[in-house]
């Protein structure tokens, strides 16, 4: 199963792939009557970006939570790697 993996890529490609799922998960209970295209395109236009960095922030509960899951089991190389994607993500936002 893919927790008892303890390495640091593993925790990049967690990190990168959960809040791209948040960002689909927000899509599809908020923008649900919209396509893709005119949800992003909504997000990159509208003035002051809000929604956008409200999706992105609401996205990155995924990775705290998956930080919290690899850290309680002690898969610290694992929770490294969600934990440096979270940070790149949270500077971006």
């Amino acid at each position: 199963m893919i927790f008892k993996k303890d390495n640091f890529v593993l925790g990049l490609i967690l990190g990168i792939l959960a809040p791209v799922l948040g960002i689909l998960l927000f899509k599809m209970y908020k923008f649900s009557v919209f396509t893709f295209e005119e949800t992003f395109q909504f997000m990159v236009v509208e003035p002051g970006f809000r929604t956008l960095t409200v999706a992105l922030s609401l996205s990155l509960l995924l990775n705290a939570l998956l930080f919290t899951i690899y850290i309680n089991t002690g898969k610290d190389q694992t929770a490294k790697g969600i934990f440096a994607t979270t940070l790149v993500y949270g500077l971006i936002v």
